[in-house]
């Protein structure tokens, strides 16, 4: 199994609900990592041209950049813990590039660091297959 993994940083504010109360708005340096993950390589050897999975990782995350994640979808109706935001991205990437990385490689997951020593990762489901006759 072969993996790739590439990284973007955004700064933001955000105010969790925590057991029914909202804690005051705060700002954070968000380190984001994602993964992608195969058994084979392409006929370039590779698994997955890093230049294209980043710019599209730069461009979900362009509007988060200096914004308080409550006023930006999906955190506008949804709390914006570094949990949801690491599947929301797992997520808005598979729908960008998913089909592209087919049948090669896959999203294994997606990290978001709030601040030093926590750090949240979401690991998609692995797709079903089907059953052989």
């Amino acid at each position: 199994m072969f993996s790739i993994s590439v990284q973007d940083e955004f700064c933001a504010a955000h105010a969790l609900t925590i057991a029914g109360a909202a804690e005051p708005v705060h700002g954070h340096n968000f380190h984001v990592v994602l993964t992608l993950e195969g058994p084979d390589l392409d006929d370039d050897g590779l698994l997955c041209d890093f230049h294209t999975i980043e710019a599209s990782l730069r461009d979900l995350l362009d509007p988060f950049r200096n914004a308080d994640l409550a006023r930006c979808p999906p955190f506008d109706s949804i709390n914006p813990s570094a949990e949801c935001i690491a599947r929301y991205i797992a997520q808005a990437m598979h729908q960008r590039v998913g089909a592209s990385l087919a049948p090669l490689a896959r999203i294994a997951s997606v990290s978001v660091t709030e601040a030093p020593g926590c750090c949240a990762t979401y690991r998609p489901p692995l797709p079903k297959t089907a059953p052989e006759s």
